[in-house]
């Protein structure tokens, strides 16, 4: 795999596990429901999370990256991190040590409190807004382009901080699918940009055009994916 000319690092995605919130149709997304123990995977999402491992693990071995150059970011909710916790033990690595990061910014798309542990139903009306005008707000929560706004500003900092390294981004559908459709967008102008930065390159990429269509990079829950 061809590591993107912009970019310091690999970086695979990974959307976490079926979790309780999956099982139970419900929309948690805000930071004070989404850390809350009860919100993590379901049985069915640890296993999940552990063939993703598995699958993550054979996908190193194929491009010859040693386990000491991995790096496994994610979000601080409850689902994200027992995801990353479940990779982790399967590639041996201690969760609480260094290879290990949690990056508030890749936390899931806050839907807002007319949304906040309703129906997963009302999913569709967010989904509609954002074909329309992914820049406007859902009331009190955050567009499509705040989330790759803020997206573009974790990788920044994980490039910052890493170098030559497999980064494995934990994280939710919404914020995957958003990042991936913009990171395609960038990798598609990235020989006419003279953009010097991963949050320059994002905003230049950040259109209507481009952001209204994240739904067409819709992940499943544990799946595992190449960014960059």
């Amino acid at each position: 795999m061809e590591m993107a000319p912009f970019l310091r690092n690999r970086y695979w995605i990974l959307r976490h596990g079926k979790s309780i919130p999956n099982e139970k149709g419900l929309v948690v997304s805000s930071m004070e429901n989404g850390t809350l123990p009860q919100y993590q995977l379901a049985s069915e999402g640890v296993v999940q999370a552990q063939l993703a491992g598995e699958l993550f693990q054979k996908e190193l071995k194929e491009n010859n990256i040693p386990i000491e150059n991995v790096r496994i970011c994610y979000s601080p909710f409850s689902r994200t991190t027992h995801t990353a916790r479940v990779v982790a033990s399967v590639l041996n690595i201690p969760f609480e040590g260094p290879q290990c990061k949690v990056i508030t910014d890749l936390r899931e798309r806050y839907f807002g409190p007319s949304f906040e542990l309703k129906s997963h139903e009302k999913y569709s009306e967010i989904w509609a807004l954002d074909e329309k005008d992914p820049f406007q707000r859902p009331e009190g929560g955050e567009s499509v382009d705040d989330v790759a706004s803020r997206l573009a500003i974790a990788m920044e900092n994980i490039e910052s901080e890493f170098q030559g390294c497999a980064v494995l981004a934990v994280s939710h559908g919404d914020p995957l699918q958003i990042f991936q459709t913009v990171i395609n967008a960038v990798k598609q102008q990235s020989s006419d940009s003279s953009a010097n930065s991963v949050v320059a390159r994002v905003k230049e990429a950040r259109t209507v055009a481009v952001l209204s269509q994240h739904r067409k990079f819709s992940l499943n829950t544990a799946e595992l994916r190449v960014l960059a």
